[in-house]
């Protein structure tokens, strides 16, 4: 079996340790570099299946560094994760368009970045004895979502929905533990010449809860940021 390999970039040592050991608990193979600086002479970069990132360094923040790695073919399809303290939407909308996967406010759970290093590493490394239209579905418990066929499915029987709720489902089940901002569904989901208000989402999570049944608590509200899929 081949080794997940994981570069943590942080320069707080104490952080970078309980990262490194948790996720060496968890089988993977952790790297550790203290600037963003220190992590560009890792080489070769591409050896990396993920790379959590702090935002805000002494140097070059982790702003620049992602970019760099986007710009280059061999890096630009490595999974970022940032882990910051920088917690306003605006800063969480440049990472995310920047490329990046996910963002993690700090102060956080190690069983919160573990959900979400999980989740981005179940979309990202797909083995390649599996090329069917199957890799694509997500299943959690007795809920089935399939992204090729636009079908969600609750103890084997199809929920009938529209596109727009559908796509918020999607997106909700492909990043377990991750919260969406109401403006980042939006723009995910709507046309961008549509104009459309916050609670249209707000009526659309509402429905999608209560077609879900017992699954629809797993639709969870953080007060001031958005929705999230927990599991």
């Amino acid at each position: 079996m081949a080794v997940t390999k994981i570069l943590v970039v942080d320069d707080e040592d104490t952080l970078c340790e309980v990262l490194k050991f948790n996720l060496e608990i968890a089988g993977f193979t952790v790297d550790v570099a203290n600037s963003a600086e220190e992590a560009l002479q890792m080489k070769p970069l591409s050896q990396y299946a993920l790379i959590l990132l702090d935002v805000m360094m002494a140097q070059m923040s982790g702003f620049t560094f992602a970019r760099i790695l986007k710009a280059d073919d061999d890096t630009k399809n490595i999974p970022i994760i940032f882990l910051t303290a920088k917690d306003n939407e605006d800063d969480m909308v440049a990472g995310l368009n920047i490329g990046a996967d996910d963002y993690i406010y700090k102060p956080y759970t190690i069983r919160n970045v573990m959900t979400r290093v999980n989740a981005v590493l179940r979309r990202t490394l797909t083995p390649a004895v599996n090329s069917s239209a199957e890799k694509n579905v997500i299943t959690i418990e007795n809920l089935t979502v399939d992204p090729d066929a636009k079908t969600a499915t609750l103890n084997g029987k199809e929920i009938k929905m529209p596109r727009k709720e559908f796509e918020i489902l999607l997106m909700l089940v492909s990043c377990p533990g991750r919260i969406f901002s109401r403006n980042e569904i939006l723009s995910r989901v709507w046309e961008q010449n549509v104009v459309v208000v916050d609670r249209v989402v707000d009526v659309n999570i509402t429905r999608l809860r209560k077609k879900l049944g017992d699954l629809g608590n797993k639709i969870i509200t953080r007060s001031g940021y958005g929705y999230g899929f927990e599991i």
